[in-house]
């Protein structure tokens, strides 16, 4: 079988942002301070820095409660009761699972690292603190017939909104790309058709080629569809559109995709980082090295794209099925 990702023939809502909450004192301002740190010195994106404001809103919230009014006087035990907080959710917010809460204490811990370094504290009171326990899971991967149902029910209607929403999620499924780096396209960063650049993680650019089925759907949304989009706005470059003609934000295509995956008939869980997993499992399935798969998904060391090999458990009952002689 090719290594080359064909387009085959053939629920979870996304997180609201959190309320606001007032952060006074000195607090405020060293947070103010380490936000502007992470956009302008390490040059973070906006939707990094935002994550990084939403964690320590929640945990300069949290040292309000406790009479914590600047970062100099906080403890380990501050630090060890807003991670088992932030976990039950008791703090008032929405319980977090392992991994949220160790990106939590993560920015914690970046934060308390600055205001060492700044010399607003004189030590690190996160330094030993251990986030929870991680389990290891699959990435959730459709099947080769469920994108091709889910491709199909996405262009299915009239109008330019269909043929928008199947070349956006043909665009997603071809390129194994973060939902955040499709809606940021412009239409110059789809060249000739053949291959899209991509500006991921920590602003680096990767080219990704384009099959032919993905080609056909965005020449097909460009030529027929996005002018009409276009004529509501003022001229943006975004490839993808809303209906007032602006660049298409990440809630509305979450919101496409979604209701494709219905008329689907999809009952599990699909978001945008479903074809992400979906596009790696089937290259990989098709024999593709993990080392090419991982320049293509963007990520910075193959370990994080080498769970992708993991044996799914389908794979191991057919295994196990054909070769062990008491199986049947």
């Amino acid at each position: 079988m090719s290594t080359a990702l064909a387009r085959p023939s053939s629920r979870e809502n996304p997180p609201s942002a959190p309320p606001a909450v007032a952060v006074e004192g000195g607090l405020d301002r060293a947070l103010r301070d380490y936000l502007a740190h992470l956009s302008v010195e390490r040059g973070l994106s906006a939707n990094t820095v935002a994550a990084y404001r939403r964690d320590l809103v929640r945990y300069a919230a949290f040292l309000g409660t406790t009479g914590r009014s600047g970062l100099s006087g906080i403890t380990e035990s501050d630090v060890t009761a807003f991670v088992e907080a932030v976990r039950q959710g008791a703090d008032g917010g929405r319980p977090l699972s392992p991994s949220s809460t160790a990106r939590a204490l993560a920015a914690v811990r970046g934060w308390h690292r600055f205001a060492q370094a700044e010399g607003l504290a004189v030590d690190d009171p996160s330094a030993e603190v251990r986030a929870p326990t991680q389990l290891r899971r699959l990435p959730h991967a459709l099947s080769v017939d469920d994108v091709a149902g889910l491709l199909d029910a996405a262009g299915a209607g009239d109008g330019p909104l269909p043929q928008r929403d199947r070349a956006l999620l043909e665009l997603l499924y071809a390129t194994g790309a973060r939902i955040s780096e499709i809606v940021g396209l412009d239409v110059d960063g789809v060249g000739d058709r053949t291959a899209v650049r991509l500006l991921g993680k920590g602003s680096k650019e990767r080219v990704v080629p384009v099959g032919s089925f993905a080609r056909d759907a965005v020449e097909a949304y460009l030529v027929r569809a996005r002018p009409a989009l276009a004529a509501a706005g003022r001229g943006t470059p975004a490839l993808f559109l809303n209906t007032r003609g602006a660049r298409m934000s990440r809630q509305t295509a979450w919101a496409a995709l979604q209701a494709a995956a219905a008329r689907a008939g999809l009952t599990e869980h699909v978001s945008p980082h479903t074809l992400r997993h979906s596009f790696a499992t089937h290259l990989l399935s098709g024999g593709a090295d993990v080392r090419v798969v991982q320049e293509l998904l963007g990520h910075a060391s193959v370990t994080t794209t080498q769970i992708y090999t993991m044996v799914t458990p389908d794979a191991l009952r057919e295994v196990y099925a054909a070769a062990h002689p008491r199986a049947r």
